[in-house]
């Protein structure tokens, strides 16, 4: 009996032996680095949802005063985490709301200056999204942070002056923000930097003048923007011509402005009418409309046959680009050659008293009165 235990217990330790030797076998082969604990290499390389760039953020409420007090270190590095962990939270507008009650934009003024490029690239992207949100706008003009972007209009780096000016473009749609950039005295250094500024920035400071001169264009004329914008009006970028006849147009509703409109700009404009680009030929129409105001205004127009363009702008089913051309026959109807020149259109104007556009409609109407006008 016990012969036969120690046998079996004598193939149960061979088999044993076996596997331990196979295993280990095996391991060696498939992980030659990692045999023993005393040979295992620690891996430089962070796991992949781990970003270096950005701070650990605390729990809840506390992440921002966490993060507000990082972005005054005197590390570098450290503000660099802050600020790109910032970005990420700063897209809830309950943040922002958090951001501006705890004093987080005097604290990123501060940091607009900075020596350091990423920083100042943070800085100003965290600024544009709260500008996206109308509670981060109405914080950033209760904070004065306009006057403080001044200085990055020069910035050597492209990025940082695209944040700046997206930030501009978006306060400017605030009638304060708008007043503010105008009292900060941006207007001139804005439409010299038509001149020397990538296209996608150019875009940027149309948006923010448009919206800036339809409240004040007296400063934008010192500077001579129009001879800049007639420029603009030739630009390969539909969106660039677009948006300068759209600045015109806005420079075009205040007294000063119509009287270098209709000198300098009148046949540009009536050309533009048949540009290749629907929104481009609807800004035209609407710079015309206040530029043919003046009676010296509907004779250019005249002279430069922008009858006939104007009502092929009439027939097209862009509302923006026919209630502009509407507008603008109109004006052209109350002298006698234009007058008579679209009594023989009057059908076209009559059909336009069945669109779906409220606002057509009532323009048609106004302009069949105008153009049926006979003197007593």
């Amino acid at each position: 009996m016990l012969t036969v235990v120690a046998l079996v217990t004598s193939v149960v330790c061979h088999q044993a032996e076996s596997f331990c030797s196979i295993f280990f076998k095996h391991k060696e082969e498939s992980f030659p680095d990692t045999v023993g604990m005393a040979t295992t290499r620690i891996s430089a390389k962070l796991p992949p949802d781990i970003d270096p760039t950005k701070a650990p953020i605390a729990f809840g409420r506390l992440a921002l005063p966490k993060l507000n007090r990082e972005i005054q270190s005197p590390e570098v590095l450290t503000q660099q985490r802050a600020l790109g962990a910032l970005c990420d939270l700063l897209h809830d507008p309950e943040n922002i709301y958090q951001a501006l009650q705890i004093g987080f934009v005097e604290n990123l003024k501060t940091l607009l200056p900075h020596h350091d490029r990423t920083v100042r690239q943070k800085t100003t992207e965290i600024l544009y999204i709260m500008a996206m949100h109308n509670v981060g706008r109405q914080g950033l003009i209760q904070n004065t942070v306009i006057p403080a972007l001044t200085e990055l209009l020069d910035d050597p780096e492209d990025i940082c002056r695209k944040n700046t000016h997206q930030v501009l473009d978006m306060m400017a749609r605030l009638p304060e923000g708008a007043a503010d950039i105008l009292q900060a005295s941006l207007i001139p250094s804005l439409i010299l930097k038509l001149k020397t500024e990538p296209e996608e920035i150019q875009e940027l400071i149309l948006g923010t003048l448009s919206n800036c001169l339809r409240m004040e264009a007296s400063a934008a004329l010192a500077t001579d923007a129009i001879t800049i914008l007639k420029e603009k009006l030739t630009h390969p970028s539909a969106t660039i011509r677009s948006k300068a006849a759209q600045v015109i147009l806005e420079i075009g509703t205040h007294p000063e402005g119509k009287s270098r409109v209709c000198e300098e700009v009148i046949p540009l404009l009536v050309s533009l009418l048949e540009d290749t680009d629907l929104e481009v030929q609807a800004s035209a129409a609407g710079a015309l409309m206040f530029a043919t105001i003046k009676p010296k205004g509907k004779c250019l127009a005249l002279r430069a046959e922008a009858i006939p363009r104007l009502l092929k702008l009439v027939a097209k089913e862009n509302s923006k680009a026919r209630l502009s051309a509407i507008k603008a026959l109109t004006m052209l109807a109350e002298v006698a050659e234009g007058r008579k020149k679209l009594l023989e259109c009057i059908d076209v104007f009559q059909q336009c008293q069945r669109d779906p556009s409220e606002a057509v409609k009532r323009a048609a109407e106004i302009a069949i009165k105008v153009i049926r006008w006979k003197p007593v």
